[in-house]
């Protein structure tokens, strides 16, 4: 029995799923403002924050309530690890704005494993009646060659923002095209203002110049180069009319390189993390704790947007925890119990608990010994008794 029947003939296609701006591309081949994946990670803070935002997510721990999604998560691929899998799938959420995996399941629905898909491989289209989406995917091996009409269900297709009603997502690289294209320029201009600078290492002056031809000036300034690479780091013999002074780089190359600050905000600011991330700067006002509570929200954006097309296909209930991302140590999870212990908010075997299973202390561990209470008594003097009576009082009391 076939999945699903499709409300249309067989000559009539699909929708192609698209947008105003794909059209206006394909119709006048303008794709100037098209940027890569391989160009964005040649920069290097792209590279950074993908790399980042990628490996953090991989990291956060997914939790399902049914064994069996629990299992796919935890093992989803037969040819890399769990964490390298779902880091190359975030990575080219983060680049593409969407990811895809095939389900290879059993005749009963199970789910035996996800193929990672580039999205070169993958062309998504809208039935007619609009009632889903179907897929055309194209796979390596030759063996398989080209599924097409791939329900929706056999697909995990991960959007990040979409304006297409949430069936495609935006790459965050669209935004970047502007700020690129400046940077790009940016380093060409300080690299030839650079090696300008290195080529004339100075200015050799001879008094009555003007007397000299351009022949005989180059070959003095052959000769003079002649002496310093022949000097072995010694002293270098003028002659009393000539003076020679070494060029700086001046303080306009210097602003040249302080742009890249600038084209890190920008970069940082499109994947909603705070650009301390990035430079190291950031804002300065900013405390350390406040900093990270930033790049939680950031990262539970992103989170939000797993979570809710495991939710879809998996047909269980799941859950994310961005813990072991955020506090991989887990020293601040345990200092804010701590607090909640002090406040009396949760009791200290409570908050023992909590540590054993978030994993910061050992499952094993041995209960605290309590130490006996040792009692002193303070006997008062009463009136009227001698010092030798206390005396004797207390060393019967001994």
């Amino acid at each position: 029995m076939p999945i699903f029947n499709f409300a249309r003939s067989s000559t009539a296609p699909a929708f192609t799923v698209g947008d105003d701006s794909d059209v206006i591309s394909y119709l006048t081949g303008n794709n100037s403002e098209y940027i890569s994946a391989d160009e964005a990670l040649q920069n290097s803070d792209i590279y950074s924050l993908v790399m980042q935002l990628s490996g953090d997510l991989a990291t956060v721990k997914y939790k399902a309530n049914m064994p069996r999604a629990q299992g796919i998560i935890d093992n989803p691929s037969s040819t890399a690890n769990a964490h390298a899998f779902w880091q190359a799938m975030f990575a080219q959420l983060m680049l593409s704005g969407e990811c895809f995996a095939y389900r290879w399941r059993n005749n009963n629905g199970v789910d035996l494993r996800w193929e990672y898909l580039r999205p070169s491989q993958v062309s998504t289209f809208l039935l007619e009646d609009g009632s889903g989406l179907v897929y055309t995917v194209t796979f390596d091996e030759p063996e398989i060659g080209v599924k097409e009409y791939e329900p929706q269900s056999n697909l995990i297709h991960i959007r990040l923002l979409s304006k297409t009603g949430g069936m495609t997502g935006v790459s965050p690289l669209s935004a970047l095209a502007s700020e690129l294209q400046i940077k790009d320029s940016s380093n060409k201009l300080t690299l030839t203002a650079l090696q300008q600078s290195v080529v004339s290492p100075g200015i050799l002056s001879v008094a009555h110049g003007s007397l000299l031809d351009w022949k005989m000036k180059a070959a003095r300034s052959k000769q003079f180069m002649k002496q310093v690479n022949n000097s072995n780091n010694g002293p270098i013999v003028l002659d009393a009319a000539e003076t020679y002074t070494p060029l700086e780089i001046k303080s306009n190359v210097a602003n040249l390189l302080s742009q890249v600050d600038w084209t890190s905000t920008q970069i940082a600011k499109v994947f909603g993390v705070p650009d301390s991330y990035l430079n190291g700067q950031g804002d300065q006002q900013s405390s350390l704790t406040m900093i990270k509570g930033m790049y939680a929200n950031a990262l539970n954006r992103y989170v939000e947007a797993i979570v809710g097309e495991l939710n879809n296909k998996l047909n269980a209930k799941i859950t994310a925890d961005i813990r072991p991302a955020i506090d991989p140590l887990g020293d601040d999870f345990a200092s804010t119990l701590s607090g909640l212990a002090k406040d009396g908010t949760i009791a200290n075997n409570q908050a023992t608990w909590m540590l054993q299973n978030a994993g910061y202390l050992p499952a094993d561990m041995p209960d605290a010994e309590k130490q006996p209470v040792q009692q002193v008594v303070i006997q008062s003097t009463k009136g009227g008794e001698s010092e030798n009576d206390n005396s004797t009082d207390q060393g019967s009391n001994q």
